[in-house]
Formats: structure tokens, C-alpha cells, sequence
């Protein structure tokens, strides 16, 4: 039975025959898998493949003890690489039981595997990993189009200021700094960012300073360019430059 062969599964015990049983079991039932002995190795392979999304540990351990692991595993994964962890242990006593789930352990199974009962538990893992995956997915989206928004509104704010609202325009002691044709055009902000440009500051250091996104000063280099008559930004910080 296939059941999914998108997320591969890295399980990890100190008890070789075991690590070889539970993989290839679970190969054959649709899942790509990895295997290893101990902790270190387990932190290697997850860092190498994005595409682990299932973990499944022994509890006990030498070294690295598997709720240790998986604590390992989530400080060293990124924001897009979401996983489940689960564990097994052959004495899970209730405070070891405790400590795995404060630990934020999804499952625990019990020695010796039940190999049907495990293929349920890998498929509530799947399926917890596909809705973490689609939130983000959802939340990630969000942001693009709230950083789009924010780039359309200084756009509109730029163009409604060379369009001669007297609103947007820079002060009068500003604009007496910058004589350049074209530049008694600007608004406020855009003399702002002209001035960094001047400073020989990039796209994302100007973006850090003014508290705003790159997309919106790559939007206000464009227009400034177009309203100075400049060929390029280069060009606009020579004249600037040479203003003192």
C-alpha cells in the first residue's frame, strides 16, 4: 500500500536490526527513509534534507536521548522545514511519557513495534505535516500580498506627489539643498532616499534605514530617476555629490 511518497521519514535507533526493519517497512509501504544510530548523525542527515518531515526516534538512547533529539532537531529547522516527531521506547514510564509531550512530542509507540499500529501513527504524522505546511503556506502568501499592499500605497504616494500635491512636496529648506532640474518634483521621503543614494548606500541598506521594503525603494529610485531626467543611479549620486 502507497501512501505517500513526498515526505521522507529518518528513523533513528542505537539498535541497528531495528532501524533496518522499521525502513524498510515502511519503503515498501510508499515512503522514502533514512536511517541512523545515534543523535549526531540524525541532526547531519535532517540539516541535508529539507525534505524530512517525519522523525522517528528511540527514547533511550547513549548520548542523545530521542525527546533530546527532536528538542536538537527543532532549534536548527527552519521556518520551512516543518516536521512531526514521534517516539519508542521499551519502558515508557509515565514521567518519560510527561516529559515527551512537553517536550512537544506528536506520538510514542511501545516496544516491541506493532508495525500496524506505527503505519496509523506515520499517517496521522502526514497528515499533521500537511495542515503545519499549508498554514505556512497560507501565512507566507499573506505576507507577500501585505508587502505588495505597502509597495502599491508609497507608489500612489509618489505619483500623486509628482502629479504637484502640494502636500507632498518636500520642504522649502530641503528642496533649497537640491537644485538639480527635476528634483523640486520630489516628495519628502523621495529626497530621503535620493540623499542615501548619494551616500552610496544599496537598495537594502536604504530599505533598513527608512523602515520600509526593498520592492518600495526599488519603486522610489525608479520614479526619482524619472522625474531628475537621470539615466541611472550613479549618475543621480554624482550630481548629488557634487551639490556638497
Amino acid at each position: 500500500m502507497v501512501t505517500h511518497g513526498v515526505h521522507r521519514i529518518l528513523v533513528v535507533d542505537n539498535e541497528s536490526l531495528i532501524v533496518e526493519e522499521l525502513t524498510e517497512y515502511l519503503s515498501g509501504c510508499g515512503f522514502e527513509c533514512l536511517g541512523c544510530l545515534d543523535g549526531a548523525e540524525a541532526l547531519e542527515l535532517f540539516q541535508q534534507h529539507a525534505d524530512i518531515r517525519i522523525v522517528l526516534t528511540d527514547y533511550r538512547m547513549p548520548g542523545m536521548n530521542g525527546v533530546e533529539l527532536l528538542q536538537r532537531l527543532r532549534e536548527v529547522a527552519s521556518d520551512e522545514h516543518v516536521f512531526e516527531g514521534a517516539l519508542f521506547t521499551g519502558n515508557a514510564e509515565k514521567e518519560d511519557v510527561i516529559a515527551a509531550l512537553r517536550a512537544g512530542v506528536s506520538d510514542y509507540f511501545q516496544k516491541p513495534l506493532d508495525l500496524d499500529e506505527l503505519l496509523a501513527g506515520v499517517q496521522r504524522l502526514v497528515e499533521r505535516v500537511n495542515l503545519r505546511m499549508k498554514k505556512a503556506s497560507v501565512h507566507h502568501i499573506s505576507a507577500k500580498l501585505q508587502d505588495l499592499s505597502e509597495s502599491l500605497a508609497e507608489l500612489y504616494e509618489g505619483i500623486h506627489s509628482l502629479g504637484g500635491n502640494e502636500t507632498g512636496q518636500a520642504s522649502e529648506t530641503e528642496h533649497r539643498k537640491v537644485v538639480a532640474p527635476g528634483f523640486e518634483k520630489l516628495s519628502p521621503r523621495q529626497v530621503e532616499v535620493a540623499r542615501l543614494i548619494a551616500k552610496g548606500q544599496t537598495n537594502y541598506q536604504i530599505s533598513c534605514e527608512l523602515g520600509i521594503s526593498e520592492n518600495t525603494v526599488k519603486l522610489y529610485v525608479s520614479q526619482i530617476l524619472r522625474a531628475t531626467n537621470m539615466p541611472n543611479r550613479t549618475r543621480l549620486a554624482l550630481v548629488l555629490g557634487g551639490q556638497g
